[in-house]
């Protein structure tokens, strides 16, 4: 029986997000074959929102997915989907958001996306390799034109909802100085070892919905921490309550308003990732959880140089880290 995932209003007035949805970027190449058995058994468990990028490479696999299940009559229409995907860095370029996004659609084989993102608040000089070799390849994001682009992605009706990920709440602040437009979500790695406090009440109180990825320490990937399976507190707390590590952490982001995107192509995981819904954290064990000592997972390394934006961590995240 599918589970009916809860879903949160955004700003942009259009269609609602479920607030639990499944990630599709891996660290390794993952089989076709794999990601479609875990993709199509996630619609016909309940998930409905699904989050690329074209960083991920995964677009084009995803959209053969949509279109199956679609023939197959496990959704009736593509309008039951919620699809975020998000602009690279070397596509982070006012004259390059409307080329990239039309090359996301039709990777995916769609019309519009529902939510449209900026991966980083940084650019790289444009190329088609995603990670340009060169140190002096990261350039400053032109913040307001880059955003027009994305709001015309909106106003064309390409994108029903565009937003941000990786933004500090000075960037966001920077951003809605003259968005029109402002962002309707910034994803963020965000879990009850990097809670995000500052950034998430800087979100609600500018009405952008915050979404959390890595939200289990993403420990299948090099960047991943087992901060948040192997914490003692968590631990602790799912032994008394009869419930995964893995179904703490996410019930602690679902309790704080966030979205979630949980990544497994294990079927029992992906089951277990949606019984969340059903229960609730203690007064006192919420309290344990925001005592638990802050680490961030993903700092950003790759995007700190001598010669870019960014000099330093604390100059990306400003302070936020």
């Amino acid at each position: 029986m599918a589970t009916e995932i809860p879903n949160v209003s955004l700003s942009s007035g259009s269609r609602p997000m479920p607030l639990v949805g499944m990630g599709t970027g891996v660290a390794s190449a993952v089989q076709p074959e794999t990601m479609k058995a875990a993709v199509l058994y996630a619609i016909e468990i309940g998930y409905r929102h699904f989050d690329t990028a074209s960083l991920y490479v995964s677009e084009q696999y995803l959209g053969g997915i949509i279109a199956e299940a679609l023939q197959v009559g496990l959704i009736k229409s593509r309008d039951e989907l919620f699809i975020t995907s998000k602009l690279w860095l070397t596509d982070n370029h006012p004259d390059l958001v409307l080329p990239a996004l039309g090359k996301t659609l039709e990777n995916l084989q769609l019309e519009y996306l529902d939510l449209f993102l900026v991966h980083w608040p940084v650019s790289m000089k444009p190329s088609e390799n995603k990670f340009p070799s060169e140190i002096d390849s990261l350039l400053p994001m032109d913040f307001k034109s880059t955003w027009e682009a994305m709001e015309e992605c909106q106003m064309l009706g390409l994108t029903k909802s565009i937003g941000v990920s990786n933004f500090s709440s000075k960037k966001l602040a920077e951003l809605l100085s003259t968005a029109k437009i402002p962002p309707s979500v910034n994803q963020v790695e965000m879990h009850p070892v990097w809670q995000q406090q500052q950034v998430r009440e800087f979100c609600k109180m500018n009405g952008i919905q915050v979404t959390a990825y890595s939200p289990l320490g993403s420990t299948g990937n090099p960047w991943g921490t087992n901060d948040v399976m192997e914490n003692q507190v968590l631990k602790e707390i799912a032994k008394a309550r009869g419930k995964t590590v893995a179904q703490v952490a996410l019930r602690w982001i679902y309790e704080q308003g966030a979205g979630v995107l949980v990544k497994s192509f294990n079927k029992e995981r992906m089951k277990e990732n949606l019984q969340i819904f059903d229960w609730a954290l203690t007064e006192s064990e919420n309290h344990l959880i925001s005592q638990i000592p802050q680490r961030k997972g993903l700092p950003g390394n790759r995007f700190i140089s001598a010669n870019g934006p960014y000099k330093t961590l604390e100059e990306l995240w400003d302070g936020e880290i």
